[in-house]
């Protein structure tokens, strides 16, 4: 397939139109997720339009579900909605007119301005080429799965409710960003020449693996924050093994630390599915784009270790300094093997070293 077939149909899409996409790339999403719009600027041309779309896409429905001063039902049913607008089934109009409703409430501007160009995402989206628009519409299904799965799980802010079992924490992790993993996989096998010596459906196994990982990262960065907001995404029954309730671990984070280091430990192993899956891929600006949220990953891991039961009372994130180092690093030895194995061995070693003290 060549460069022009990738790229949406000059017929279709106005001059006006591809400028305005352009805009989106380099402002909202460089203001919504900062490492995220690191990861689209070193893929090659032919991948950043399809992911960067999917990854707006995903972020407007994400924000519509975290608005947290709507009712949850309305909420509910507004995803639903912005859901199948995506998949073409509902009025562009419609779904636009009904998220309107959102963008006064955004305190974030950018997240403001996300819904605002919801109607240019949207037209983006159909016309995009045939098979990135397919992926991209079966993989925001799945996300809008897991984010109303979360609404439902938890409709009472003032009670916090707990996950039952690890199966459904998996779940959600697998909906709302090992589907990703596996999106990723998909497109690259798609557009990139001689991706990966593995096969595909190896490296879907190790994307899904990778993207719940960075998901789970997420949960316990975030889990004071949650379990104030109602979240308490850890399982029920590893909560009773404790003789805890949802309500003790903010009061009482040295019984409920174990439990966090086990995930702590499974989140890890989920990131090195992320560096195998990395270093199987022969193009060293795919290679980039793909290790750097498992370097990231790995830092947030070892500042979460470092905190112990302390990350339930203080914002944990890597430095923007720290992050800009970890790109420059990636940039200046054009992502070699070597040098990518000795970023996340320094961040997984410090965790491991300061995890041991702690113990003795």
């Amino acid at each position: 397939m060549s460069a022009d077939e990738m790229r949406p149909n000059k017929q279709t899409m106005s001059a006006s139109s591809h400028s305005a996409t352009r805009q989106l790339q380099t402002a909202i999403l460089r203001s919504v997720s900062r490492s995220f719009y690191l990861s689209v600027r070193l893929l090659p041309a032919q991948l950043r339009e399809p992911v960067a779309l999917a990854y707006l896409l995903a972020r407007a429905t994400d924000t519509v579900a975290d608005a947290a001063q709507i009712p949850g039902t309305v909420r509910m049913e507004t995803l639903k909605m912005l859901s199948n607008g995506i998949q073409g089934t509902a009025s562009r109009d419609v779904v636009v007119d009904l998220v309107a409703s959102f963008v006064t409430l955004q305190k974030d501007p950018s997240e403001r301005k996300l819904l605002e160009s919801l109607r240019h995402c949207l037209e983006w989206l159909e016309n995009i080429e045939k098979a990135d628009r397919n992926d991209i519409r079966f993989v925001l299904e799945k996300i809008a799965q897991g984010q109303l799965l979360d609404l439902q799980r938890f409709d009472n802010p003032v009670e916090i409710r707990a996950l039952r079992t690890a199966a459904e924490l998996d779940e959600y992790t697998y909906l709302v960003a090992g589907s990703v993993g596996e999106f990723w996989t998909r497109l690259c096998f798609r557009h990139v020449r001689n991706f990966a010596s593995p096969s595909e459906d190896e490296m879907l196994a190790l994307g899904k693996r990778y993207g719940m990982a960075l998901q789970l990262i997420n949960v316990l960065r975030d889990a004071g924050a949650d379990l104030r907001a109602g979240r308490c995404y850890f399982p029920e029954y590893e909560l009773g093994a404790a003789h805890l309730v949802p309500p003790q671990i903010l009061s009482e984070p040295e019984r409920f630390e174990p439990i966090y280091r086990t995930w702590l430990q499974k989140a890890k192993a989920g990131l090195e599915c992320g560096m195998q899956y990395s270093r199987a891929i022969p193009n060293r600006r795919v290679r980039a784009a793909t290790v750097l949220p498992a370097l990231i990953g790995a830092r947030t891991l070892a500042l979460l270790d470092e905190a112990g039961g302390m990350a339930l009372r203080r914002t944990v994130k890597v430095p923007r300094r720290e992050v800009r180092g970890i790109t420059l690093s990636l940039v200046i030895t054009f992502a070699s093997r070597k040098q990518i194995d000795a970023i996340f061995d320094r961040a997984t070693h410090r965790a491991t070293k300061n995890n041991s003290a702690a113990v003795l």
